[in-house]
C-alpha cells in the first residue's frame, strides 16, 4: 500500500479532480489549511489477480482499491471492470465518491476499485473467479465499517453476491453488509438498480423548474444506455419528454420526434445495444454532439465532453450520469455560454445513496418497500439540489463549485475536528 499524491499523466482524471479542488479553495476560508488533505489518497492499493482460464492457462489481471478519505465514515464505491482502468482513474473516481456522499451529507468517505479487464471476453466461470481472487486481495481493507463496494462500469448485483460470499466465507458468516447492489435475496434493497437513473431524473427536474425549461417536449439526448441513462430516459418520456438522441457502445441512433423508450428498452435486451433500433435512424457518432437538444445526458464513461464539443452543445441544461463526463476547459465554456450544469457529484447521487439505505437495512436486518425508498431518495436528492442552488447563488458561483464548497467543509470540518494522530 502506498500514499499517493501524484501520478504521472498530465490530462486525466485525478488532475481534473485536483483542478476542482483548487477552485474551491479561496471559498473555505479557515478550513483552507486542511486543503491537502483532500489532494491525496489516505490509502491505495495495486493487487495482482491471477486466475486459471477455462482452457487450463493461467491469466494475470491488474485490481485496485483506493480509499481517498475516511474522516466522515467508512469508505464507499463502486468496483470497475474495464479495459481502461488504470490508477489515475480509480484515484479520481473514489476522490469523487468523497465529495459526493459529503456533497449528500451520507456518513461515508469515498473509495473506488476496479480491474483492466474486458468482462465481456471471459466467460461467466472466469468472471467469478477473477471476483472471488479480487475479493481475497483487497479483503483486508474492506468491510461494513471500513470499506463498501458496489457495481460500477462491468459490474452488476451478481458481481456482488460473489464479493460478499467470498468475504464472508474469510470472517466464517454471512456479512450482508460488505457490498451494496446486491441481489435483493441476499440483503439488497429494491429500488437500487433505477437509483441512479432516477436520481438524473429528479435533479434534472428540479433544476430545470429554477431555470424555467419545461419538461412537456423538451428534447433530450443521452450518452450510454445502461441502468443509468436508460432510466433516465424512461422518466423523462414519462414527464413527456422527446428522447431524439441515443449514443451506446454499438453506434448513435436518432428521432427528432422522440423515441419509444419502452420499445427501445426491449430491443437493447434482445441486441445488447442500441444500433439497429427501428424507431430512429442511425447517424455518426460525430454528428450525436451537433444533435439539436434541451437536454443533454452524459451517462457514459468520464472525459466525453471536451473544449471542442462544448462548442457545439446546443443544450440548455446538463446533467451528468456519469463521473467526471467534463473536462475543466469544457465546463468553462458551458458556464460562458449559459448551459447549466448539474454536476455528477450531485446528479448521479441516487445510487450511492440508495446504497446507503442498504447498508443501513443490512445493518438493522429490517428492510424497506420500494415506495418507501423512493420517497426517501427524492426528498434527499431535492434536498441536496436545493442547498447547492443555494450556496451557488449565495457565492455566485456554478453549481459544480457550490457542491465543492459544501463538500469540502463538511469533509474538512471532520478532519480538524477529528484532529491528527499522533499530535
Amino acid at each position: 500500500m502506498s500514499n499517493l499524491s501524484y501520478v504521472p499523466e498530465t490530462n486525466g482524471a485525478w488532475q481534473t479532480y485536483l483542478a476542482q479542488v483548487d477552485r474551491v479553495a479561496p471559498y473555505l476560508e479557515h478550513l483552507k489549511e486542511y486543503i491537502d488533505t483532500l489532494k491525496r489518497p489516505k490509502r491505495a492499493l495495486i493487487v495482482d489477480v491471477p486466475i486459471v482460464m477455462d482452457d487450463g492457462t493461467i491469466r494475470h489481471f491488474e485490481g485496485y482499491r483506493v480509499q481517498h478519505n475516511l474522516s466522515r465514515g467508512p469508505g464507499k464505491g463502486g468496483i470497475r471492470y474495464h479495459p481502461d482502468v488504470d490508477l489515475n482513474e480509480v484515484m479520481a473516481l473514489s476522490a469523487w465518491m468523497t465529495i459526493k456522499t459529503a456533497a449528500l451529507n451520507l456518513p461515508f468517505g469515498g473509495a473506488k476499485g476496479g480491474i483492466r479487464v474486458d468482462p465481456r471476453s471471459l466467460s461467466n466461470r472466469e468472471l467469478e473467479r477473477l471476483t472471488r481472487r479480487y475479493t481475497s486481495e483487497i479483503g483486508h481493507i474492506i468491510g461494513p465499517q471500513k470499506d463498501i463496494p458496489a457495481p460500477d462500469v462491468g459490474t452488476n448485483p451478481n458481481v456482488m453476491g460473489w464479493i460478499m460470499d467470498t468475504y464472508s466465507s474469510g470472517q466464517g458468516y454471512t456479512v450482508t453488509g460488505v457490498v451494496t447492489g446486491k441481489p435483493v435475496h441476499l440483503g439488497g434493497s429494491l429500488g437500487r438498480i433505477k437509483a441512479t437513473g432516477r436520481g438524473v431524473f429528479i435533479t434534472g427536474q428540479q433544476v430545470a423548474e429554477k431555470i424555467k425549461l419545461p419538461l412537456n417536449g423538451a428534447k433530450v439526448a443521452v450518452q450510454g444506455f445502461g441502468n443509468v441513462g436508460s432510466e433516465a430516459a424512461y422518466l423523462f418520456a414519462e414527464a413527456k419528454a422527446k428522447i431524439v438522441a441515443i449514443q451506446d457502445h454499438t453506434g448513435t441512433i436518432f428521432n427528432p420526434d422522440g423515441m419509444d423508450v419502452e420499445a427501445l428498452k426491449l430491443h437493447l435486451a434482445e441486441h445488447q445495444g442500441v444500433a439497429g433500433f427501428a424507431g430512429a435512424v442511425s447517424i455518426s457518432n460525430d454528428d450525436f454532439w451537433n444533435v439539436e437538444m434541451d437536454i443533454f445526458i452524459p451517462a457514459a464513461l468520464e472525459g466525453q465532453i471536451t473544449e471542442e464539443r462544448a462548442q457545439k452543445l446546443s443544450a440548455k441544461l446538463v446533467l451528468e450520469g456519469a463521473n467526471g463526463p467534463t473536462y475543466l476547459a469544457a465546463d468553462d465554456i458551458l458556464t460562458e455560454r449559459g448551459i447549466t450544469v448539474v454536476p455528477d457529484v450531485i446528479c448521479n447521487a441516487g445510487g450511492v445513496t440508495v446504497s446507503y439505505f442498504e447498508w443501513v437495512q443490512d445493518m438493522a436486518s429490517y428492510f424497506w418497500s420500494e415506495d418507501e425508498i423512493n420517497q426517501r431518495l427524492d426528498k434527499l436528492m431535492v434536498q441536496a439540489v436545493n442547498d447547492v442552488w443555494q450556496t451557488a447563488h449565495d457565492k455566485n458561483c456554478s453549481l459544480r463549485t457550490a457542491a465543492y464548497i459544501l463538500a469540502c467543509e463538511r469533509i474538512l470540518r471532520a478532519r480538524k475536528e477529528r484532529g491528527i494522530y499522533p499530535g
